[in-house]
């Protein structure tokens, strides 16, 4: 029986008063140690440099050998927790209206403005500090680390102390069998390692590795479209389903997702100058192949396989979490479809399954927010819905059947041109749902590693998508007494499975992926509590 993410995404408000004091002398100590390390790194920002801020990416065409470290790159979207409690998470979530992501788009709107950019963005003027979250511009130099000067790069913990510090803390009777790897994000060499080829249960942390391979397959800004077509002959119209689980029937859009409503509008506004009606509705879930269910059954975390729906087919007013779920999702978001047509004085049937073939012609579309916001958003809620939905797009882009096996096929493919270490590893689905999935701990360090190196840009929404610790996702209201806003990570929970996977800034500023898988467990609140405290050690130690 499986056991849902023990934490998933909630209203912040109450946590935050409570974790703030805790935090509120390391944000201080890290503000006064960043700041002058700003101001000396900003002239030297290579044009054209991924930034750390925002979800869209700008690839380099040429990286400066002194720019090309892979810490530089990822030390902002790593310790941006650290100044998160200043008001970047508030009771309205991680996420804005436009889908980005609010705690580190205040954070670099707060920086940006005072060098008077206004990067493309049209609201305001030049120069002039906006009044509220805008979208993200460019974020300052990518930082070298707390501590050193901006050619220096600090080795990382390794050896006996690191061990010293870790296995005492592995070997906790919470764990059963256990895989354990630390790297050094700079160098992607293993400081540490507990059996980290053995390959284990890996429950959620699976979504890293699909954010992965989708990232690689399609890129960060790739859509989602939704369609709507018409059969000129027979008068059909055919809403076409393209794989977009955050499509929203609701009249609030949230976080900038594609609208049904919108769809319908412009459906029948496309009908009108036709002269059309009255028409046949129809909807086509021919993107997917196989059956509609996962191997779990039905199931509150995660609705029926099909790449059309709305609101992953909630029956409550929930964005994340498990729910009960529609039982066809995709005549339900058609039977909606038909209701906002008929708003806009369309008569329509009731809906039935058809293809939509190539003589209909094109009415309407509307897409999704771009790949990184979906990453992103995968992520930190956990959402399996979008994980088994990018699984199927890596699938479709590498030319596979879209069904678990060509899902899992090519998210392996796109793997194996990382050059990532895949010995034992096997794919089942994309969420971690599936027990029958096996990880290593070692894999996981090394696609964290490959996320922030700046040869892999389009990776990069992995690191900025990770669950902040005591602030958002399935990291809310863990490490109160711990490193909140240090610790980046995606948990797993199953039934005797806990794990953990991200990236820490150690006490001297190193930046560390680390993954802990462990199996066997018996009592899962101690399983997290002993996978927190060896994150917590991670993020304390000045191991050397």
């Amino acid at each position: 029986m499986v056991v849902p993410e023990l934490r998933p995404w909630r209203a912040v408000r109450p946590h935050v008063a409570r974790f703030t004091g805790a935090v509120r002398p390391r944000l201080a100590r890290t503000a006064a140690a960043v700041r002058p390390r700003l101001a000396r790194l900003r002239p030297n920002r290579p044009a054209g440099v991924a930034t750390a801020a925002g979800s869209r990416i700008t690839r380099s065409a040429a990286w400066p050998g002194t720019w090309s470290r892979t810490w530089r790159f990822t030390a902002v979207a790593a310790t941006a927790g650290t100044v998160l409690a200043a008001g970047a998470v508030t009771a309205a979530g991680p996420w804005d209206s436009t889908g980005r992501r609010t705690a580190e788009q205040d954070r670099a709107v707060a920086l940006e403005a005072t060098r008077g950019a206004a990067h493309g963005d049209t609201r305001g003027n030049a120069g002039t500090p906006p009044r509220g979250p805008r979208t993200a511009p460019s974020a300052p130099s990518v930082l070298t680390g707390l501590g050193g000067g901006a050619t220096t790069v600090k080795s990382a913990p390794g050896g006996k102390a690191l061990t010293g510090t870790l296995a005492p803390l592995l070997k906790s009777p919470a764990f059963g069998d256990l895989s354990a790897s630390v790297a050094d994000v700079s160098t992607g060499r293993s400081v540490y390692g507990d059996d980290p080829g053995a390959a284990l249960t890996p429950a959620s942390t699976t979504k890293i590795a699909t954010a992965v391979a989708v990232l690689t397959a399609l890129g960060p800004d790739h859509r989602l479209t939704t369609r709507a077509t018409f059969e000129p002959d027979t008068k059909e119209v055919i809403l076409v389903g393209g794989g977009d689980p955050t499509l929203t029937a609701r009249e609030k859009n949230p976080a900038g997702s594609a609208s049904l409503r919108d769809l319908a509008g412009r459906t029948a506004a496309a009908l009108a100058e036709r002269g059309v009606r009255e028409v046949t509705l129809s909807y086509d879930t021919t993107l997917y192949a196989g059956g509609e269910r996962h191997p779990i059954g039905v199931n509150p975390n995660l609705a029926a396989l099909t790449p059309l729906m709305a609101d992953e087919a909630r029956l409550n007013d929930s964005a994340s979490g498990p729910a009960d779920r529609v039982a066809d999702p995709a005549a339900d978001a058609a039977r909606k479809f038909g209701a906002f047509l008929k708003d806009h004085g369309i008569k329509a049937t009731p809906p039935g399954p058809s293809k939509s073939t190539a003589r209909a012609g094109a009415l309407a579309t509307v897409s999704s927010p771009p790949l990184a916001t979906l990453v992103e958003r995968m992520l930190t809620n956990s959402d399996n819905d979008l994980a088994e939905a990018l699984a199927r797009q890596t699938a479709i882009a590498a030319g596979e059947r879209a069904d678990f096996a060509g899902a899992a096929a090519a998210v392996r493919a796109q793997l194996q041109k990382l050059g990532v270490p895949l010995k034992g590893v096997a794919f089942k689905d994309g969420s971690g749902l599936d027990r029958d999935n096996r990880l290593t701990a070692g894999l996981l360090t090394a696609l964290l590693v490959k996320s922030g190196d700046p040869a892999h840009p389009e990776l990069r929404p992995v690191l900025t998508g990770l669950p902040v610790a005591g602030f958002t996702g399935t990291l809310t209201g863990r490490y109160a007494d711990g490193a909140a806003g240090v610790v980046r990570a995606k948990t797993g929970t199953l039934t005797g499975v806990n794990a953990l996977a991200g990236t820490v800034v150690d006490r001297e500023g190193r930046l560390l992926a680390f993954a802990f898988l462990a199996t066997g467990t018996t009592d899962p609140t101690a399983a997290q509590t002993a996978l927190d405290k060896a994150a917590t050690a991670l993020a304390a130690c000045g191991c050397r």
